[in-house]
């Protein structure tokens, strides 16, 4: 199971996390995979002129924005292949 963690700290809220995890949330939905993903939100993760910051296992990945999620979705919890 993939763990994804988003952060809300101040600059990433600022920057838009609430987008990102809203946009998570609909590719988990349309994509089915609820049983493969775990999300969290999570504060300050210590990088805040990088956010905003998530974090897929052991993977920081930085200046996220609501228009890169696909992509990282698909790379990271689909393996590069969209169902």
């Amino acid at each position: 199971m993939l763990k994804l963690s988003i952060c809300f700290g101040s600059a990433c809220h600022l920057r838009g996390a609430y987008s990102v995890l809203n946009a998570f949330k609909a590719l988990i939905d349309k994509y089915q995979v609820q049983s493969e993903i775990d999300i969290e939100g999570n504060f300050c993760q210590g990088q805040c002129t990088e956010g905003v910051v998530i974090k897929l296992n052991d993977e920081i990945i930085h200046n996220v924005a609501k228009e890169k999620v696909h992509d990282i979705f698909v790379e990271k919890v689909l393996g590069g292949k969209p169902h």
